[in-house]
């Protein structure tokens, strides 16, 4: 019955998200052809090391790609914080408070310097060779001027085009799927959709995000005696890490903090 199947993922899904994700499947994604689904579920909430004060959130101008500008609330902190300054970028580190794991986990904000830099600033981070390895701060500044946008972004699409256009096309074109699946019918089958679902919110006391699915050229640093400002007030692209292990857990960028 694919409605009970259906059903029956998303519960799993919104059970594993802590409601945050409620639909991975939508309406008619599964019908009687379907044999399969293969479905994974992160969760993530994290507290600031050092929370940022609400009672100092006030509403300053994002600048939009487009040239406009929303009056979005702005969180700030006066604690030392981690960053460090590029050539045409600069990085921000927050941590979380540490678990009883010994995991260590931060938010990452990579700035560029230009309003509207950030497309050229993602293609150095998916075309460069160990770029984020490269480009994170590693030392407690003094930062003259702090100012971050408090964001709450939900996102979802079907990845089936965009790995084709990466070149994964055989699992879609009834492919050999028996090192995935153990049965007589497996050489039959093949992925037909892969949807995948996000959420993130970030505010004063921390981060919540959620994500389910059914995939060397050297910068100089440089460095500063003065302090470093670091204004959030138009796109950036942010990231969750486990500074452990380098494991990058959400990867995404701001273009309007307004927009969910």
């Amino acid at each position: 019955m694919p409605d009970k199947a259906t059903g029956e993922v998303n519960s799993w899904a919104e059970k594993e998200t802590n409601g945050l994700i409620k639909e991975v499947l939508p309406p008619g994604s599964v019908d009687g052809t379907s044999r399969l689904i293969f479905a994974n579920a992160l969760y993530f909430k994290g507290a600031w090391g050092e929370k940022f004060d609400a009672s100092a959130t006030k509403d300053y101008d994002f600048h939009l790609p487009n040239g406009s500008s929303v009056q979005v609330p702005f969180m700030t902190n006066k604690k030392n914080q981690v960053a460090i300054a590029f050539d045409g970028f600069k990085v921000l580190g927050l941590p979380y408070k540490q678990g009883e794991d010994k995991r260590y986990f931060s938010m990452y904000f990579f700035l560029p310097d230009a309003k509207d830099g950030l497309p050229s600033l993602v293609e150095k981070v998916s075309s460069e060779s160990r770029f984020l390895d490269r480009h994170l701060p590693n030392r407690k500044v003094e930062i003259g001027d702090l100012k971050i946008p408090r964001f709450k972004i939900s996102f979802g699409f079907e990845a089936c085009n965009i790995l084709k256009g990466l070149g994964l096309v055989l699992p879609f074109s009834g492919g050999d799927l028996t090192e995935m699946v153990d049965s007589p019918v497996s050489q039959n089958l093949y992925v037909s959709n892969i949807f995948q679902k996000s959420f993130i919110e970030v505010n004063e006391e921390g981060t919540e995000a959620a994500a389910a699915s059914a995939a060397v050229v050297s910068e100089r640093s440089i460095a500063f005696t003065e302090k470093i400002d670091f204004v959030a007030d138009h796109p950036f692209l942010y990231l969750i890490r486990e500074d452990m292990t380098g494991t990058v857990l959400f990867i995404g960028h701001v273009l309007n903090p307004l927009e969910g």
